[in-house]
């Protein structure tokens, strides 16, 4: 794994890009904990389940794929766990984590077949920037809701936010100090930046120093998410539609992701499969399905290359369980830079569809402007892949679309016709 020369990096620059990532996804441990209590587990558990998911992931990606990438339970995942399989479905969290755990081991399945992985590879590339750019805008928008930057409207939907509002004018104060300093390669800027976008927050008064006084978790109520998965209910219909709505989203989701954000795509069979390990270990650990992190392209910006980035980030969610209140310090405003600074980056891949040829960038299209604008990855990916067998066959050219693209549409569609049921 430490074959750090050939991969043109050093153990510092790893490790300054795990700590990162980690630090943009910290977040995850204290809002997973939020969501999955809203479905009726424990807390304080769900806390705990949410940072032995993320060490599990991490570790899965750094010691089988060597891959940078950073596994933590997504928030969409999370949402469609509390409102989709136990609201939506009415099952129960104990049967949703059932759900979950049968979701994972289809991804396996799907993961570990070398044909299945050759398929994905038939994908066309215009499918594939187009979702590389579409998480890169769906990232910026994140970072500009985090920062204030754009709020919601009842004429607009969304304008934009108070220029005279502190959060909004930290983020603006820290995006001017973090841009330059990645422009020139500054080591470690992204973590300066977040340090500076913290204490501007102190100077703005938007940092709550109150929470310091808090403590960690206890481990007392954890032993009743462990293997709590619950199969009662594997005889009735919607039990499995969620099943497979959670597959088809699972897969597809982390397969944009991984091919969309890996700077060494021949990684992209392990890190897959290590992502679906890490979802079957999320069930069995009582928590949401796990997701490779949009998050994970600042630590790549930041210069990681290796399973090093992700195994410094994993470690560092166990000491994380005893500085919550100091995570909870970083203000959104000192993150959302991060976010808009990597969003433009993996935006640039927009420049890689062929927009002369509309049966290749209007699905291409439609995958840039539904993720952000559907606020989800998977929406945005099943609308350009239904799109593209539809408008090449409108065209007369049905023999450039690769059967897999064929599969996946006809799977987005039943996706959207159970998930409208």
């Amino acid at each position: 794994m430490l074959n750090l020369q050939n991969e043109q990096t050093t153990v510092r620059t790893e490790v300054m890009a795990g700590i990162t990532s980690f630090m943009t996804v910290s977040y995850i441990v204290i809002v997973n904990g939020s969501m999955l209590a809203q479905a009726g587990m424990p807390y304080e558990a769900a806390i705990l389940a949410t940072v032995f998911a993320c060490l599990a992931g991490c570790l899965l990606m750094a010691l089988w794929a060597n891959s940078p990438l950073i596994v933590i339970p997504g928030m969409g995942d999370n949402a469609f766990f509390v409102y989709v399989l136990v609201t939506a479905f009415g099952l129960s969290w104990r049967q949703s984590l059932a759900a979950v755990l049968l979701a994972g081991i289809v991804f396996a399945a799907v993961a570990w077949s070398k044909r299945a992985i050759a398929w994905i590879q038939t994908i066309p590339s215009p499918l594939i920037h187009a979702m590389t750019a579409g998480i890169g805008l769906f990232i910026s928008f994140l970072g500009f809701i985090k920062g204030g930057l754009v709020v919601s409207s009842p004429n607009t939907l969304v304008t934009l936010g108070h220029l005279g509002d502190p959060h909004v004018w930290t983020t603006i104060i820290t995006l001017a100090i973090g841009l330059p300093l990645y422009l020139r390669k500054v080591p470690g800027s992204f973590l300066i930046t977040m340090a500076t976008g913290t204490g501007i927050g102190m100077l703005a008064g938007i940092v709550d120093l109150s929470g310091l006084s808090g403590g960690g978790v206890s481990l007392s109520r954890y032993r009743e998410l462990l293997w709590a998965f619950d199969f009662s209910a594997a005889s009735s219909f919607p039990f499995w539609v969620a099943v497979f709505s959670l597959s088809v989203v699972i897969v597809f989701q982390n397969m944009a992701a991984q091919l969309g954000m890996l700077p060494d795509v021949s990684k992209f069979e392990r890190s897959f499969q290590a992502n679906s390990a890490s979802i079957i270990g999320a069930a069995m650990l009582g928590c949401s399905s796990t997701t490779t992190a949009a998050e994970s392209v600042a630590g790549i910006a930041a210069g990681g290359r290796t399973g090093v980035t992700s195994l410094t980030a994993g470690l560092l969610f166990l000491p994380a369980l005893f500085l919550i209140p100091f995570l909870k310090l970083v203000p959104d405003s000192a993150i959302a830079p991060i976010l808009i600074i990597v969003g433009g980056l993996m935006v640039q891949k927009a420049q890689h569809i062929p927009f002369g040829d509309l049966t290749e960038s209007f699905p291409a299209y439609l995958i840039l402007a539904l993720i952000p604008l559907t606020f989800s990855i998977a929406n945005g990916i099943a609308a350009g892949f239904i799109a593209y067998p539809l408008v090449k066959i409108a065209s007369g050219r049905r023999r450039e679309v690769p059967a897999t693209v064929y599969v996946v549409a006809a799977l987005f569609v039943l996706y959207f016709v159970l998930g409208s049921l």
